[in-house]
């Protein structure tokens, strides 16, 4: 670590940067940050920064506002969007009490947590998102979202506005050292997606912040607006953030047993097992907006039921197909959590189910080879295979009596979570909607 701080501080002497940016998130993954000239870098570096938890949701009371923001240097990174004689780097922090010891209102210490816990049984925990997105005119909600493109799934497009911010985003992260593994149009008009390189968790919550960051960056300077909200419009599919994850033991991945019929280890199989039990536990963090649940319907590719498959897209777990002689690359894809969610707190809670499923030796159920947007609910019940929530209210509900979830955020977190979601349930129920305008107001 204090190579690594040395580095820090050797290149922004060396670079000229004259301001770094403290990066961390607030509870429901909102970035935040302040920052500070390079003369305080070193202070920083070594005692952290004090500033006032009072004023972020879900951080300190104002009884005990003060924590400290302190800097992981193996985040430093230059902002390379910053283009005039003052350059800009930022660095993600950890936040500490002043004692300090870890602040239990911090997201990415419940990650980092349930990842020291992981690789206490040996393993670490990786993961690839694919991070769907919309372009849009404008920010403002008063007249709806505007589109910027008629395009569809894998549309290849050297003209419109959307491909050229899309593939602007993607260099810009690659010059930041953020690896892409590819990106495309994704389904509906303005929707794309970017799909990262697989990483350590706790790398990938941060790159997952970077690269919202990097999108919406990319729009402003081009005069339109990113959007990551979970279906910002109707009779189309929304944006998901289908999650790759695996396990590893040192060099070798513990989701693989080639001697197996579909190449799954024990490990793997107790792990999904634990993903489906503990599904509709999870749900309201990797899914925890009101609208987040106008995306989990059926009908438009996002997954409604509790089940996994090799390769069908209606189930909550998929097992990707691997190509011939890369038993290696071996995964489960979790397809609930949308490009709105707290990425360190959906790591962790998917972690922490899998690993349950593990200690707990769950059992795996059968495969859903149905189509099950086509099964009725009678048909549905008799495979023994659940609905996820259709509802925050009813995702809190479930989230509310989880023992693994309490122990996986901690009481500040989980307690602060669970009102806030009520407290959102509680404004979204007393609005009149236009549907209702549209359906009752002529009618009755």
């Amino acid at each position: 670590m204090q190579s690594q701080r040395d580095y820090v501080l050797r290149t922004v002497e060396e670079r000229g940067i004259r301001f770094v940016q403290l990066w961390f998130t607030d509870v429901l993954g909102t970035p935040k940050g302040f920052n500070i000239t390079s003369t305080e870098l070193e202070n920083a570096l070594d005692e952290g920064m004090t500033f006032d938890g009072s004023a972020i949701d879900g951080f300190s009371r104002v009884q005990e506002a003060d924590v400290l923001a302190r800097p992981d240097p193996k985040t430093f990174q230059l902002l390379p969007w910053h283009h005039d004689d003052a350059q800009v780097a930022r660095v993600f922090c950890d936040i500490a009490n002043l004692d300090g010891t870890p602040f239990e209102g911090d997201p990415r210490h419940a990650l980092r947590r349930t990842l020291e816990r992981a690789r206490g049984t040996g393993y670490t925990f990786f993961a690839s998102p694919e991070v769907e997105y919309f372009y849009f005119s404008d920010p403002d909600p008063a007249h709806g979202p505007v589109v910027l493109d008629s395009g569809s799934y894998f549309d290849l497009s050297v003209a419109d506005v959307t491909s050229d911010l899309r593939r602007r985003s993607v260099l810009m992260l690659e010059e930041m050292g953020i690896p892409v593994e590819h990106t495309q149009h994704e389904d509906a008009r303005s929707q794309h997606e970017i799909d990262l390189r697989y990483t350590d968790a706790l790398t990938m919550a941060d790159t997952v912040m970077t690269t919202r960051m990097v999108i919406k960056e990319m729009a402003r300077q081009q005069g339109v607006f990113a959007s990551f909200m979970p279906k910002p419009l109707a009779g189309v599919q929304g944006s998901g953030m289908h999650t790759h994850i695996s396990l590893w033991e040192g060099e070798h991945n513990a989701f693989v047993d080639e001697g197996d019929r579909y190449g799954l280890s024990d490990v793997a199989r107790r792990f999904i097992a634990g993903l489906l039990f503990h599904a509709r536990e999870i749900t309201a963090v990797t899914n925890q907006w009101v609208n987040s649940y106008k995306r989990l319907i059926g009908g438009y590719e996002a997954p409604v039921h509790v089940s996994w498959a090799r390769n069908n897209r209606s189930a909550l777990v998929r097992v990707p197909v691997v190509k011939m002689g890369k038993a290696e690359s071996t995964r489960l894809e979790y397809r609930a959590p949308d490009s709105a969610c707290n990425p360190y707190l959906a790591f962790a809670v998917i972690l922490a189910a899998g690993l349950r499923g593990i200690e707990e030796d769950y059992p795996l159920p059968p495969e859903a080879d149905d189509n099950l947007f086509t099964l009725t609910p009678k048909e549905l019940a008799k495979k023994g295979i659940e609905p996820l929530p259709s509802s925050l209210h009813d995702a809190v509900n479930e989230m509310e009596g989880s023992e693994l979830l309490a122990e996986t955020l901690g009481d500040h977190v989980f307690e602060w979570f669970i009102r806030n979601k009520r407290e959102e349930w509680v404004a979204y129920q007393a609005q009149v909607t236009q549907f209702e305008l549209d359906r009752y107001l002529p009618l009755l």
